[in-house]
């Protein structure tokens, strides 16, 4: 019988790796509230996990081990402001204790900004929903990675926040290769205008990235 994450347990899992931006951005120093927020995550787990059933995967997030930037990690974060203002981010910490955070601000051309409007109005992406959490094998044995895309969209009168979770996991079974679970997989074709569009902006900033502080992706620790 597979296993799949309680409503809470999974809100503690993206608590634990820093990937709910809403409330744990650190504050914009940029005027005004983003149109959009994307934050893309990864984290090189390694938890050993030889009996995950007896606790539930749950239960190795919810020992307060800490937050994200405890194991080998990558995050960026970009923030993008009505008047075509943006703020992107990226933080690297292939060596624990040695991260390396960059920033690159600049503008959207008006046909840049439109071209961004485009996607988020479409429909199908208006009402994007987190797909449920996914579901694990009963002979996965350790979380190796864990890999998220989170999304804030001001609607005006609403905001839409979405995430999506790709796991990388090790199992008990013959083969000895890693099992891959990814909950966006019927969201595949709805997601990859704005995904494309994300590693664009990434690509045309990576020349400009100048050495910073962190400022606006952050992790946060569970209480």
């Amino acid at each position: 019988m597979a296993k799949s994450f309680s409503f809470i347990g999974s809100v503690k899992i993206a608590a634990f790796l820093g990937l709910t931006i809403s409330a744990h951005l650190a504050p914009s120093q940029t005027e005004g509230t983003p149109l959009l927020r994307l934050q893309h995550s990864t984290a090189a787990l390694a938890i050993d996990s030889a009996a995950p059933h007896a606790r539930g995967l749950s239960g190795i997030t919810t020992g307060n081990p800490g937050d994200v930037w405890r194991y080998p990690n990558s995050v960026s974060c970009l923030l993008v402001y009505g008047d075509g203002r943006y703020v992107y981010e990226k933080r690297d910490e292939p060596t624990l204790g040695k991260p390396r955070v960059k920033l690159a601000e600049g503008s959207f051309s008006a046909e840049e900004l439109q071209e961004m409007k485009a996607i988020l109005d479409d429909g199908s992406l208006r009402t994007m929903q987190s797909p449920p959490p996914p579901t694990l094998p009963n002979d996965v044995r350790a979380v190796s990675e864990i890999e998220t895309l989170n999304a804030q969209i001001d609607r005006g009168v609403s905001l839409q926040e979405f995430m999506t979770v790709r796991e990388r996991l090790k199992t008990s079974g013959g083969s000895g290769m890693d099992t891959s679970l990814d909950n966006a997989t019927q969201s595949k074709k709805i997601l990859a205008p704005l995904l494309k569009w994300f590693k664009d902006v990434e690509k045309k900033n990576k020349p400009g990235l100048k050495d910073a502080k962190p400022q606006y992706c952050q992790a946060m620790n569970i209480g």
